[in-house]
């Protein structure tokens, strides 16, 4: 298996070097030069599989440099921290399943790619005998992830960069509370856009990114998105065996890759029927979907600050396979991004995007208004970012269909919403307890990239 950019500026690399590589060296994204195919006969061998077996299978397809017996080491050491043995358990409530993506040590989603990345780095320096410096930026889940990833390990520092004050109070305190010395948090007064644009900017430096060996561990790193992949086949072999033909993943997103995960698994051949994207007010990618108006506008606060971003860095991915793989039409089309603030399609474009996806757009009060009808009703209690694909689930008129929800945190991450949807605060999980009298340590800093530049250059390893 080889990789590929989408910006088509490099040659084919292998699994590993595309692990190390993160984002491509001509600033595009890794990709498979394809996608292996699963047959009926291979999805009903995987029927019943533990989790950690089920990830091998098909991280294998994908990773054929790494030896067997290796690559179910790093999968299963990845998965020993987390609280349920089945890594991403369903539960049904109402006409609903749940997806719970948060039994990992920082109770995110993230933790099911971060934990695998983190121990895939630790492997493959050693091997090498190199050091990294990862660099990333997060809307909030993902930051402590990776911190909670690669704290402690040697031959890696991880700076990573988030808003100042607009992640909730528990992401904020799980990544700025790790004092391991390998660890740096900078809190950018800013959006994560604002973050985003300054690492991607950093690893566009490709001098600097050498001299620093940079890692990525955003979503741009493409064994985050495979790790995902995974769970999506999970749930779909669960709920399939009950005779479930329509199924349908509602996924709250904001930066495109855990949804994006979901349509590779599809492109593998997974009979999803449909992948509804659901957004908050940030809704970029609701109105290309629904409209074709991918055009930005400005970041809005929420009560999911997760999703609060307008460009989404995976949706390159996407469009890569929407302009049937033509780097040059891609590249076109993000200068004129780039230009004008927008993108246009065709109609032959959007007829694609809507076999692919459909989608809702869910603000604020409906958020708030979902957590507490769903407590209400079912006894279960949503986190936001869950809520909003909840309710886009809720109010989807796919005919026939039955729903996968992901959720993706632990609504103890996000207490102020949940006390201000139901008047109660969450219960707090050992995990979560007495973060607030934990010793910090931040950098604060402006949305500068030369301050940025100059940080990581006097604090890398």
């Amino acid at each position: 298996m080889k990789y590929i950019s989408t910006r088509g500026g490099i040659a084919p690399i292998s699994f590993k070097d595309a692990v190390m590589m993160g984002l491509a060296t001509d600033g595009g994204l890794l990709l498979p030069e394809s996608y292996p195919q699963v047959s009926a006969e291979t999805l009903a061998s995987w029927r019943g599989l533990p989790y950690q077996e089920l990830a091998f299978q098909i991280i294998s397809l994908f990773a054929d440099d790494i030896p067997a017996a290796d690559l179910k080491a790093l999968i299963n050491s990845s998965y020993a921290s987390f609280r349920d043995p089945e890594i991403t358990p369903l539960v049904t409530k109402g006409n609903l399943h749940i997806l719970e993506l948060f039994h990992g040590p920082t109770l995110a989603f993230k933790d099911v790619a971060l934990q695998l990345l983190g121990n895939l780095f630790a492997y493959l320096l050693k091997e090498r005998g190199e050091k990294m410096n990862i660099v990333g930026a997060t809307s909030g889940d993902t930051g402590s992830a990776a911190i909670y990833g690669v704290r402690g390990k040697d031959n890696i520092n991880i700076f990573i960069l988030h808003p100042h004050g607009k992640t909730s109070k528990v992401q904020a305190l799980q990544m700025t509370t790790v004092t391991d010395p390998n660890v740096y948090n900078i809190a950018v007064h800013g959006t994560f856009d604002d973050c985003q644009n300054m690492v991607k900017r950093l690893f566009s430096d490709i001098p600097f990114k050498e001299r620093h060996s940079l890692g990525a561990v955003n979503s741009i790193n493409w064994a985050r998105v495979l790790a995902q992949v995974v769970y999506y086949f999970y749930a779909w072999l669960k709920v399939s065996a009950s005779g479930k033909q329509k199924i349908v993943f509602s996924v709250p997103t904001g930066n495109f890759g855990d949804i994006f995960a979901g349509y590779v698994a599809k492109r593998m051949g997974l009979p999803i029927d449909k992948l509804l994207l659901a957004t908050n007010e940030n809704n970029i990618l609701t109105r290309m979907v629904t409209s074709g108006d991918y055009s930005v506008c400005t970041v809005v606060a929420t009560v999911s600050p997760s999703m609060d971003i307008q460009v989404a860095s995976n949706f390159e991915r996407y469009l890569y396979h929407l302009y049937n793989e033509d780097s040059s039409k891609l590249n076109a089309a993000l200068s004129a991004f780039a230009a004008t603030g927008r993108i246009d399609f065709s109609d032959q474009e959007m007829h694609q995007v809507h076999s692919d996806f459909c989608s809702a757009s869910v603000d604020q009060k409906m958020t708030l208004e979902t957590i507490a009808a769903f407590k209400q009703e079912t006894g279960y209690l949503l986190d936001p970012h869950t809520a909003v694909g909840v309710r886009a689930a809720q109010d989807s008129s796919l005919p026939e269909s039955t729903y996968i929800c992901l959720a993706t945190a632990h609504p103890a991450k996000f207490g102020d919403a949940v006390k201000a949807a139901t008047g109660n605060d969450p219960e707090m999980p050992s995990q979560l307890a007495g973060l607030d009298q934990l010793p910090s340590k931040v950098k604060i800093m402006e949305s500068d990239y030369d301050a940025l530049r100059s940080y990581v250059e006097a604090n890398a390893c």
